[in-house]
C-alpha cells in the first residue's frame, strides 16, 4: 500500500520524525511482514512475504522523495529491513542493520523515514537479521530523475525490475542453525528470477521499441551471468551512476550489485530465452525466463545461450570497461564529471584483508583478523546516548595484522570530510563482493596479485564508476576512493551472506565533533530502544 501526502500532513511528519522536508514530495507505504508458503521451485517452502508478495513490492520514487515506510512485523521473531545502496544522508539511524537500528519486535511496527536525497538509479531492499534473506523479504527500489534533469537516453517504452539470485530449497532456519553450529553451507540449489524458477517468468515487449531492465543480484553468494538470446544490452546505469553506454552480449553481476541496461526489440517476432547462470563454480546452475514479443506466435526455441563459467580474465576485462559518463547529469543538472576525484589529495589509506578461520572449533570469517560480533545495543544508539562498554572505536586496524582471527565488535573511526583510499585485498580462491552503506565510492583500480603503492600507477583517476558494491577477484585486489561526506555509523560488509553472518563485516564511524543538524539529523522521535538503550528518552518533540 502506498499513499502520497502533502501540506499539513508533511509538516506533521517533519516535526514528529525530524527528517522529511516539506518542500520535497513524499510517499507512504504500509507493509505487513508474514511467513507464508512460496513455490519458487514448484514445491512449497516457507518464505517471507510483504503484503502477501514474494518478492516484496517495488518501491517507486523520484530523486529527493521522502519515503515513509511503516513495517508491521507479524513474524514470531525480531525483524529488520535494510536498503542496499540508499545512502541515508545524515541519517544512519534508518539504515536497518543491527549496528544502527533496534529490531522490530514480534507483533510490533516501526516506521522508517528515508529520503532518497541526491540519488537516482536501481537498488533493492532486503531483511538484514537472522539469515532471513534466504527466505525472501527482498524487493526492488527504483529512483527516477526529476522531470527537469536530463537523462542521457530517450525515455524507454517500459521499465522492468529483474531480481536474480541463488536459492536454497532448505528452510532458512535450518541454514541459520548450520551456521550457528560453526559449519559452512553447501552450494545453493537453484537460481531464481523474480522469485521463480526455470521458465516461470516472462517479460512482454513490443517490436521496434526499447526497454529498460533494472537487474539486481539479491542472492546469497553467487556471481551471476545475465544474457538474452539474440539481443544485445546497452549498459546505462550502475547503482546510481549513468555509465558510458557500452554494449554487451552478457553481464557478470556480482552478489549485491545492480545494473540498468537498454534492450531493443529489433529481432524476429517470437519468444527468446533470458538466461542466468552462476560463475566461478565447478557446478554450473542455469535458469531461464522468457522475453516475449507481443506479436509472437512462436515459443522459445533453440539452445539456451551459453555464458562464461570460470574465466576470471573475461570478467575483469568487463569490469574495467564500466566507466562513468562524465557529461551526463546525475541526480542534479551538473555533469557527473564535475567532481574531479582524481585531483583530491588522499588523507588516509586503509587496507582490508578477508580471512576464513576456525575460532573455538567453529567456522568464522574476518576482516583484518577481527570477526564481528553484534551487540544487543545498536552501536549508533550507544554512541548517541554515550553508553560505555558496547564498542570501542579503533577495535579494528587500518591494516592487516599478524594476529590469529578473534571475535570482537569491530568499529573503525574516520573523520567527516576526509578523502580516503581503501584497498580490498583478497588472498582467497573465491570472488568477494564488498559493500559500504551510506556511500557511493569510485572503483579506481583492480588487478591480480598483491596491492603495493606502485599499483596506484594503473588507477583510473578520470572516469571510474561510482557505486556502493564492488567485486574483488581471487588472489587479487580492488582499490576505491571515498569522500567521507556522510556522518553516521556505516556497515562495511561482504555480500556473501553466510560470511557476513559469521563475522566478515565491521562498522565505519564517520564522526563530526560539531553536533550540528547540518551534519547529522537527530535521533528519530520514534526510534526503537533496546539493549542498554532501553528506557531512555529519544528527544523532546
Amino acid at each position: 500500500m502506498m499513499l502520497k501526502l502533502a501540506g499539513v500532513a508533511a509538516w506533521f511528519f517533519f516535526i514528529t520524525f525530524g527528517i522529511v522536508s516539506a518542500e520535497d514530495p513524499y510517499r507512504f507505504f504500509n507493509w505487513n511482514i508474514t511467513y507464508g508458503n512460496i513455490y519458487p521451485l514448484g514445491v512449497a517452502q516457507q518464505g517471507i512475504l510483504i503484503n502477501g508478495q514474494f518478492p516484496g513490492p517495488e518501491i517507486y520514487s523520484v530523486t529527493n522523495d521522502n519515503l515513509i515506510i511503516n513495517v508491521h512485523n507479524s513474524l514470531p521473531e525480531p525483524f529488520l529491513l535494510s536498503w542496499n545502496g540508499i545512502q541515508q544522508r545524515r541519517n544512519s539511524y534508518q539504515d536497518g542493520v543491527s549496528g544502527t537500528t533496534c529490531p522490530i519486535p514480534p507483533g510490533k511496527n516501526f516506521t522508517y523515514t528515508l529520503q532518497v536525497k541526491d540519488q537516482i538509479g536501481s537498488f533493492f531492499y532486503f531483511p538484514s537479521l537472522a539469515f532471513h534473506k534466504a527466505a525472501g523479504g527482498f524487493g526492488g527500489i527504483k529512483i527516477l530523475s526529476r522531470p527537469r534533469i536530463p537523462v542521457p537516453f530517450p525515455e524507454p517504452a517500459g521499465d522492468y525490475t529483474i531480481l536474480i539470485g541463488d536459492w536454497y530449497k532448505t528452510n532458512h532456519t535450518q541454514l541459520k542453525a548450520r551456521l550457528d553450529g560453526g559449519h559452512r553451507l553447501p552450494s545453493p540449489d537453484a537460481i531464481l528470477i523474480n522469485g521463480r524458477g526455470p521458465n516461470a517468468t516472462s517479460f512482454t515487449i513490443e517490436q521496434g521499441k526499447t526497454y529498460r531492465l533494472r537487474i539486481s543480484n539479491v542472492g546469497l553468494q553467487s556471481t551471476l551471468n545475465f544474457r538474452i538470446q539474440g539481443h544485445k544490452m546497452k549498459l546505462v546505469e550502475v547503482e546510481g551512476t549513468h555509465t558510458v553506454q557500452t554494449t554487451y552480449s552478457e553481464l557478470d553481476i556480482h552478489v549485491g550489485q545492480s545494473y540498468s541496461v537498454l534492450i531493443t526489440a529489433d529481432q524476429t517476432a517470437k519468444d527468446y530465452f533470458i538466461a542466468v547462470s552462476n560463475r566461478f563454480t565447478k557446478r554450473v546452475i542455469t535458469t531461464t525466463a522468457t522475453l516475449h514479443y507481443s506479436n509472437s506466435n512462436s515459443p522459445v526455441s533453440g539452445p539456451i545461450p551459453g555464458g562464461p563459467t570460470t574465466q576470471i580474465d573475461w570478467s575483469l576485462k568487463q569490469a574495467r570497461s564500466i566507466r562513468t559518463n562524465l557529461t551526463a547529469s546525475g541526480p542534479r543538472p551538473n555533469p557527473q564529471g564535475s567532481y574531479h576525484y582524481g585531483l583530491v589529495n588522499i588523507t588516509r589509506t586503509i587496507k582490508l584483508e578477508s580471512y576464513a578461520a576456525q575460532v573455538d572449533g567453529k567456522q568464522r570469517y574476518a576482516i583484518n583478523s577481527v570477526s564481528y560480533v553484534p551487540t544487543e545495543t545498536p552501536l549508533k544508539l550507544a554512541d548517541y546516548f554515550k553508553i560505555g562498554g558496547v564498542f570501542r572505536v579503533g577495535s579494528i586496524s587500518d591494516n592487516p595484522t599478524s594476529k590469529k582471527v578473534y571475535l570482537d565488535t569491530a568499529v573503525m573511526g574516520a573523520d567527516f570530510r576526509a578523502f580516503i583510499e581503501v584497498v580490498f585485498q583478497n588472498h582467497e580462491n573465491i570472488v568477494q563482493s564488498l559493500h559500504i552503506d551510506g556511500y557511493a565510492f569510485w572503483v579506481v583500480g583492480m588487478d591480480g596479485g598483491v596491492w603495493t603503492p606502485a599499483s596506484r600507477n594503473q588507477y583510473n583517476l578520470r572516469d571510474a564508476v561510482s557505486r556502493s558494491t564492488t567485486q574483488v577477484y581471487p588472489k587479487s585486489w580492488t582499490a576505491i576512493y571515498i569522500a567521507l561526506d556522510n556522518v553516521g555509523m556505516w556497515n562495511v560488509r561482504t555480500e556473501f551472506w553466510a560470511r557476513q553472518y559469521l563475522g566478515q563485516q565491521f562498522y565505519l564511524r564517520v564522526y563530526s565533533p560539531v553536533g550540528s543538524i547540518r551534519d547529522e539529523y537527530p535521533i528519530p522521535k520514534n526510534a526503537l530502544l533496546c539493549g542498554k538503550a532501553a528506557g531512555r528518552e529519544t528527544r523532546p518533540l
